[in-house]
């Protein structure tokens, strides 16, 4: 059976884990509602968790995936990330790849001001390079 996936992360176009949605249909480019803040676990990943305020729209990837897909998608998850529903800006609810709140750390960066994963690691690249970016 196929459902839909929002992913905000490794699993987007060109990142490290988008080869475990080989044989999903992508459905386009969407943002959620803004009631996430995001967050950088050592810069290895993103964690998305909603919050009751001061919340932003996070960018992301709507896929469509059958069961086989999903399957492998949840078997390479880092720990702490989990399958449970996101609302999309147009009001939708869809499932999507969240984190357990309780496992934040004071080390794991609020990146929510960048609006997305790939724009924070955009930024980290460009400062690694030598580059200056704003945020």
């Amino acid at each position: 059976m196929a459902s839909e996936l929002f992913v905000n992360g490794t699993l987007m176009r060109g990142l490290a884990l988008h080869g475990n949605l080989d044989g999903a249909e992508f459905l386009g480019e969407v943002r959620t509602a803004p009631i996430y803040r995001l967050y950088s676990i050592d810069d290895l990943h993103p964690a998305m968790v909603e919050t009751t305020g001061d919340g932003v729209a996070v960018a992301g990837e709507l896929y469509q995936v059958t069961d086989e897909v999903w399957q492998r998608v949840e078997a390479g998850e880092p720990p702490g990330l989990f399958r449970g529903i996101v609302v999309l800006e147009d009001g939708r609810q869809v499932p999507g790849i969240l984190y357990r709140r309780e496992l934040l750390a004071p080390r794991h960066r609020d990146i929510s001001t960048f609006g997305g994963w790939r724009a924070y690691v955009a930024v980290i690249r460009a400062r690694r390079s030598g580059r200056q970016i704003s945020n």
